[in-house]
């Protein structure tokens, strides 16, 4: 089945093909479309956004945890989930407790109103992504996962140095089984 935008490097395609990078960016940028169209959509329905609803079942899984290590699990900078934290806490779904071995330090968890919504629900991002890994063998959701983390920690700028320094030869492919 041919998707809506589908690759023009497909055979019998007249155009020059994108090359794998573009191509590649070109899928990313559809995933980033959907889940910003989404999450104004869960806003509508739930009353949550995406990042919001993300923030409130990663707290359900680890109440009592700090900001700084929530925005590593995220991959944000901390001060990127300033807004949403005080939102969630503004709405009466997370609570902030200062650390009592660092008082400078605040850690999170979820009020009972929270924990109503740290529930699996239809009409999210998890639901979509919960739906399309069923689909898939683990060895592709693997591999997806290691273009991905990779991908981000290029984005995050933790490789780009190395990348400068010494960029893979042409033409060569890191192993699936890294």
């Amino acid at each position: 089945m041919k998707a809506t935008g589908s690759s023009n490097t497909e055979a019998g395609d007249k155009d020059a093909p994108l090359g794998e990078a573009l191509e590649f960016m070109r899928l990313v940028w559809a995933v980033d479309h959907g889940l910003q169209s989404l999450s104004k959509r869960m806003e509508a329905t739930l009353g949550l956004t995406g990042p919001q609803r993300l923030v409130v079942r990663l707290v359900g899984r680890f109440p009592g945890i700090s900001a700084g290590k929530l925005a590593q699990l995220m991959h944000v900078h901390p001060s990127t989930l300033t807004g949403v934290l005080k939102r969630l806490e503004k709405r009466g779904l997370l609570e902030r407790k200062s650390d009592p071995l660092d008082a400078r330090r605040a850690l999170f968890q979820l009020t009972q109103a929270g924990r109503t919504l740290d529930v699996p629900a239809s009409g999210t991002v998890e639901a979509a992504v919960t739906r399309v890994l069923g689909r898939m063998t683990r060895a592709r959701i693997v591999g997806a996962q290691e273009v991905l983390t990779a991908l981000a920690d290029e984005l995050g700028g933790r490789n780009a140095v190395e990348g400068a320094v010494s960029p893979p030869a042409s033409g060569s492919r890191r192993s699936a089984s890294r």
